[in-house]
């Protein structure tokens, strides 16, 4: 099947199913989305068991897409400046320490303890994971997804500083988790010796040298935009800036996600600049809210048809329940303890814990990590436990999480 086929497929099973959602099931977009092409995947592994139709013909195109070189090297830098390119910075400067701590210190507790948990988890079902796998599973699941966290947020109608502190972390821990998950990675397959020197030049490199690049292209293309009032050249300027803030760290050992995340929140709040006409900024905005919506549509779906590249078994499925527990508990305690200590200096509203708990979606980000392990047992116990994870994660978080906010924080009564 040629990529046209592919894409072809895929865009319109998109369509429609975006056209049933809309009229039948009245979900958030691309939670309806994902529903659909889950029960969709679901009655074609049924379908096949019975052996009345080859199914495999049909679904053969799901296992051959690449999910992990399609997220990392596709979407997720389209989707991460898209959902910068609308964080105001001044409301995220409000909520920077929590943001920063959260994404680098919960991260990595985050790590170790649903590592842990998972490990003993694996264990009690009988299998013989070795730590350093359950430390990569505990990576990978870590950071909060964007893609999934930002589409749920929104039509929530948190606080603004809730939501902004739920989406800043969402936004910088992703590249912080996959630095985490490599380093990782590296020690578990053998290509580096662990020594703290390393890591933690490995951590700033691809963090610190992530933010620099950005920050530094998305001045340079703000100045070239200034000097335009053209919106084909604009909008050309601003896929160069995201594909090529991208591709360029990925190629000198910088973090892309956090590159493409700094590249859209300079060139979203320097657009607010009287010096960019509102002509500009209103061709942007719109087409890059589109780009979003649409690849959202894409991604879900995908997420949705993935079960037909997963091994599925009773044990599977089992250890992946248990993975859920061990996911909020470790979620849960990379959240309090640096909420607890930063509370001494600064003041957080009620149920911050809860929401950024309950609040703290995974999603296509921590699949798409999953298939970069090397083939194996332990990978296809991962995948299959990261894919019931997300699916938890956004069909009941995603769906709960607006009546949580509603009853921790009621809506303001009209004077």
């Amino acid at each position: 099947m040629t990529l046209f086929q592919t894409v072809t497929i895929l865009i319109v099973l998109t369509a429609l199913g975006g056209y049933l959602n809309h009229r039948l099931l009245h979900l958030p977009p691309t939670i309806g989305l994902m529903a659909i092409a889950l029960v969709s995947s679901l009655i074609l592994v049924v379908v096949g068991e019975t052996g009345l139709v080859e199914v495999h013909k049909y679904a053969r195109f799901v296992p051959s897409i690449d999910f992990g070189d399609l997220v990392f090297h596709g979407f997720l830098a389209f989707l991460l400046f898209a959902g910068a390119l609308h964080v105001d910075l001044a409301d995220l400067y409000k909520v920077k320490w929590t943001v920063t701590i959260l994404s680098t210190l919960g991260t990595i507790i985050s790590t170790f303890v649903i590592g842990a948990l998972f490990w003993c988890a694996a264990y009690s079902f009988g299998y013989d994971l070795h730590f350093i796998y359950a430390l990569l599973f505990g990576a990978l699941i870590s950071p909060t997804d964007p893609i999934a966290v930002l589409g749920i947020i929104k039509k929530a109608g948190a606080p603004k500083d809730q939501e902004t502190r739920i989406t800043g972390e969402s936004l910088f821990n992703d590249g912080v988790g996959a630095v985490i998950f490599l380093t990782i990675l590296d020690i578990a397959t053998g290509r580096s010796e662990p020594s703290a020197a390393s890591v933690s030049w490995f951590f700033v490199q691809e963090a610190l040298g992530g933010i620099a690049l950005g920050w530094l292209l998305g001045w340079v293309v703000f100045q070239l935009l200034r000097k335009v009032n053209d919106y084909q050249v604009e909008v050309l300027l601003s896929i160069a800036l995201c594909m090529g803030s991208y591709a360029l760290a990925d190629t000198i050992r910088m973090s892309g996600p956090i590159a493409v995340v700094v590249a859209g929140l300079f060139l979203g709040n320097s657009g607010r600049n009287p010096a960019m006409p509102v002509q500009t900024q209103d061709y942007l905005g719109t087409f890059w809210q589109l780009i979003d919506e649409i690849l959202n549509s894409l991604l879900f779906l995908l997420i949705g048809l993935e079960i037909l590249a997963i091994k599925e078994t009773g044990t599977y499925l089992a250890l992946g329940l248990a993975g859920i527990a061990c996911v909020l508990i470790g979620r849960g305690i990379s959240v309090m303890i640096p909420i607890r200590i930063m509370s001494f200096i600064v003041s957080f509203p009620r149920g911050t814990i809860t929401l950024l708990t309950w609040g703290g979606l995974r999603g296509a980000l921590s699949i798409a990590l999953a298939f970069l392990l090397p083939q194996g047992q332990e990978r296809e116990l991962i995948l299959t436990t990261t894919y019931i994870v997300v699916i938890f994660s956004i069909l009941v978080q995603g769906l709960t999480f607006g009546p949580l906010l509603r009853k921790i924080v009621p809506p303001a009564k009209d004077s």
